[in-house]
């Protein structure tokens, strides 16, 4: 019964520090994706060019300049 119950808690910590470091990890990567959009809209795309549009471009050049 102690060793059922210690599994338990166990279990139910572990889904909170994997909930946390998910939490943080999505908050993160948000951040860096926004980041990277205003920078390849600000100084990468070209007249009338969307952003993903020239992401897809520079992935294609394999940023020659």
């Amino acid at each position: 019964m102690a060793k059922s119950k210690l599994v338990a808690i166990n279990k139910k910590i572990e889904k909170a520090v994997v909930g946390g470091y998910k939490k943080i990890e999505n908050g993160v990567v948000s951040g860096f994706t926004k980041m990277t959009d205003a920078f390849t809209d600000q100084f990468l795309t070209r007249d009338g060019e969307s952003v993903e549009d020239a992401k897809k471009r520079m992935a294609r050049e394999g940023g020659k300049l």
